[in-house]
């Protein structure tokens, strides 16, 4: 349905997708029109749907679809012509191959050239049959090109018409061999992508690797062939419309990554090996040699911008992780500054290498009940690691144990027993390290057998919520934003608002893109006297000039607070549990 309406197209670039969107349904539109030519061309006398209102209708809208394909495919080749270089460019950092570098505009080219020769020499061949057999109230368009042709023989009108007709046809015959290895067979594989792609939990939900099947001999991907049979088809599914590399934070920051470079690659490399792929032989080169770089696979920061604007439903970033969880666990190959968390993760569980006795130190004077005091408690609040171990993201943290205690709420954590959800583990390829801390945490929340959990971190709201399932753990997660929403909801907790004037909530991408909570984090901020301002590309918004930064996760209020520092910006950034704590009816 996606591919049929051009929705998924139509969420970015507007006159572009929709000079697309004319031509895809043209050419949608144009299988009927072909079979009716053909049909007509070789039937004396046959008359395609007749003349009555079934075959008036038909021929009006190929007459106006002809004229909208037309103009949509020449509105985009002046488009691609003049600003190609730089919608469709790479950074040179990012690897691209030689084939693929001049099958890019090449193809594009010759696709373009078939759609208007075809399009054309079919509305040039109406125009000489009106001209030559009277007008045709139900072809206006077609109808006015052939007062163009009045004083032209019959004669001459019958062999313009049979050589536009064999003109069009015989453009389909020469452009089927090439069509399969052109970006065009999108046509094809994208409705096979929606169809077809396994259902996921969340967009960035992973399946795990099952490490006691002895005939698992590869880990991750390394070639080609290692990768799935959904990801492989994405390369065939592929536009090349470069939409995901404009979204990309890596590639906007000027790192070598290109989700669209990838899956261009992909492509063009299965068509150059196609034949000994499919007799089975080993790839003539390894994805780090042509797909990609070791720099752009440790760029991706798995955020899923390319997945959530990728009009064909590609995953570029599954790749991406499959490629990491090769280099770490067959090759022990990975960035010096995850050595140090995969060495905390290991042995104090935690990226931080904090203590597993210090794990409530920060809370020492708020007296947090744990499981083990409070054994039923309405809620397990999952604090997480950030809060543990750093002093910007325990503020955030402090003011939800007020919001709690101020709305009543029976809750308890698990203190000590609390481990890393192992999130950072499996998004840099580290799923042995990741399934041994999701196996723990399971085993101990199954033994806690919380109602409700509470994480003040999406990153662990995604991975209890969605990824733990696969290891026996199924939980009901919400987000703090969410909890404290239904505290407002319900009135268990009052607010007084207090006039805070151009705040921006900053989405984070495992709230937000991930598993689709908006709404929560704006409706308590505005509970709260919040005015707010959406940010560029916050919820596909334009408008900016915030004076309040607010989060709703402990990794971006590290992240931003830092940047907003290197910028000698004075922006202050806000979990937004600390703006409805200020607003507490005491």
């Amino acid at each position: 349905m996606n591919c049929t309406t051009q929705r998924t197209v139509l969420n970015a670039r507007l006159w572009p997708s929709l000079a697309h969107a004319f031509v895809a349904w043209g050419f949608t539109y144009y299988v009927l029109v072909n079979l009716g030519d053909v049909l007509q061309g070789f039937l004396p006398d046959f008359v395609f749907l007749g003349n009555g209102t079934i075959g008036n209708l038909y021929r009006l809208g190929a007459d106006l679809l002809s004229v909208v394909v037309l103009l949509g495919m020449l509105f985009l080749l002046v488009r691609r012509l003049r600003c190609g270089k730089r919608l469709f460019s790479f950074l040179p950092s990012t690897p691209i191959q030689p084939q693929t570098r001049d099958g890019i505009f090449r193809d594009s080219m010759i696709v373009a050239g078939f759609i208007l020769l075809h399009v054309g020499f079919r509305f040039l061949g109406e125009s000489f049959q009106i001209a030559q057999s009277g007008p045709d109230a139900w072809q206006p368009l077609a109808g006015g090109l052939s007062r163009l042709w009045n004083g032209a023989s019959t004669q001459t009108l019958v062999v313009m018409r049979h050589v536009s007709w064999w003109l069009a046809i015989g453009l389909i015959l020469v452009f089927i061999p090439y069509f399969p290895r052109t970006k065009h067979i999108h046509i094809f594989f994208a409705p096979l992508n929606f169809l077809l792609k396994p259902p996921r939990r969340s967009m960035g939900a992973l399946d795990p690797i099952n490490f006691d099947d002895e005939k698992i001999t590869q880990y991750g991907a390394a070639r080609l062939e290692h990768l799935s049979q959904a990801l492989l088809l994405d390369a065939y599914a592929c536009i090349m419309c470069n939409r995901c590399q404009d979204v990309c934070p890596a590639h906007v920051t000027g790192k070598a990554l290109s989700p669209s470079a990838l899956e261009i690659n992909k492509r063009y490399f299965i068509n150059q090996e196609a034949a000994s792929l499919a007799a089975g032989a080993e790839s003539g080169a390894a994805l780090l040699e042509f797909a990609i770089s070791e720099e752009a696979v440790w760029a991706c920061t798995t955020c899923g911008a390319c997945v959530e604007i990728c009009p064909v439903n590609n995953e570029p970033m599954l790749d991406i992780l499959d490629i990491r969880r090769n280099q770490v666990l067959m090759e022990s190959v990975f960035p010096k500054q995850l050595q140090n968390a995969f060495r905390g993760m290991e042995r104090n569980s935690n990226p931080w290498s904090l203590g597993q006795d210090s794990r409530l130190d920060w809370a020492k004077d708020l007296d947090l009940p744990t499981v083990d005091t409070n054994p039923k408690p309405e809620i397990l609040w999952w604090v997480g690691c950030a809060p543990a171990s750093e002093a910007r993201a325990q503020k955030g943290a402090r003011e939800f144990v007020r919001i709690l205690r101020a709305a009543s709420v029976n809750f308890a954590v698990l203190g000590t027993r609390e481990r890393c959800t192992g999130d950072s583990a499996r998004r840099a390829g580290n799923e042995y390290l990741f399934a041994q801390m999701a196996q723990e945490n399971v085993e101990t929340l199954n033994t806690a057998q919380p109602p409700r959990i509470v994480t003040t971190c999406p990153h662990c709201l995604h991975t209890i919520s969605n990824e733990y399932p696969a290891f026996g753990g199924n939980y009901q997660v919400i987000h703090h934003t969410q909890f404290i929403n239904e505290l407002v909801e319900t009135g268990r907790l009052k607010l007084r608002p207090q006039a805070l004037r151009d705040v921006a909530f900053h989405d984070p991408c495992y709230l937000g893109r991930h598993n689709g909570v908006f709404e929560a984090p704006r409706q308590i901020l505005q509970q709260s006297g919040a005015d707010i301002r959406e940010l560029p590309r916050s919820r596909n918004l334009q408008e900016a000039g915030a004076k309040t930064l607010a989060v709703g996760c402990p990794f971006c209020m590290i992240m931003l607070s830092d940047a907003s520092r290197a910028a000698g910006e004075t922006i202050p950034v806000r979990d937004v549990a600390d703006i409805v704590a200020g607003a507490i009816e005491e």
